[in-house]
This record gives C-alpha cells, structure tokens and sequence, in this order.
C-alpha cells in the first residue's frame, strides 16, 4: 500500500515551522504560488491546533489541517502538501484517509477542500467535485478550484 514504513502523525509545533515552510517551497511554484507562502507561514506561526505534520525518517515530509465547525457540520482541509522527495508514495492518500477517518461517525456532512486546477485531481479520485473555479485565483498560472467532498 504505502511505502513509508517509519511514518508518523503529531500535532504542529511552533518549532515545526521552519521545516513545513521548506516542504511548501518544495511545492512552489508547481502547486502552490510563491505569494501564498507569506499566508502560509502567518497560518502556522499562529500554531493551529488542528494541523497535522507527518515525519519520515526523522523529517517532515508532509502536512495538513481538518477542521470541523460544530455549527454547520462541515469539514474544512487546509494547507496539505506533501515534500516534493516524498510524492508518489501514498502519503497524500494516507492523510485523505486520515481526514475520512475522522468524519466518520457521520457527524460531518460535507468536507470544503481548496485546490488548484494541478491537486483537483488528486481530490477528485476520493469523489471531491468541483463547485466554482477562479482562474488564476491563487495567483499567476494557478487557478483556484472550490471542491466538495461528502463523506
């Protein structure tokens, strides 16, 4: 299934910063637009609590925030990515299945994912559909895809 063997999952630490914004830039400028970063490091320096690393080997190598809002039962990914030494190794399904993992007792009925027109796809696979599109949305080149997917 998966090649990771020595994976992991734990919550972000403060002192996680500096090694999830090198896994972002791994993803720049293919997946994520270089005027997103400065949002992204504003995101972590305020210590999510729901947000998620995973570590190989010692190192992050990919992570992602879900969040549930009590109030209207919907889900929300955000800021997922995966190193760029570790893609296509199933690590980004293992964080999909970690996010259905946690919707299912039902109590979610829809998760709001926020792709580009290059990770739709990967969204698209676990039956996220798109429901508005922003072009360039992101920023030059990146297109800004609304999805939705019901667990």
């Amino acid at each position: 299934m998966t090649k990771f063997k020595s994976l992991h999952f734990r919550p972000f630490l403060l002192s996680d910063l500096k090694a999830c914004l090198a896994v972002f830039d791994t993803n720049c400028p293919e997946f994520f637009a270089p005027n997103e970063r400065r949002d992204y490091e504003r995101f972590l320096a305020g210590n999510p609590s729901t947000y998620v690393v995973c570590i190989r080997n010692h190192k992050i190598v990919g992570a992602y925030g879900f969040k549930i809002s009590s109030e209207s039962r919907r889900g929300c990914i955000s800021w997922i990515m995966v190193d760029a030494s570790a893609r296509g190794n199933g690590l980004g399904t293992r964080m999909i299945c970690r996010v259905l993992e946690a919707v299912s007792s039902g109590n979610t009925t829809v998760i709001d994912i926020a792709a580009s027109q290059k990770s739709a796809p990967f969204f698209a696979r676990f039956g996220a559909v798109e429901i508005n599109r922003t072009l360039e949305g992101w920023g030059p080149g990146l297109d800004r895809v609304d999805m939705k997917l019901t667990p």
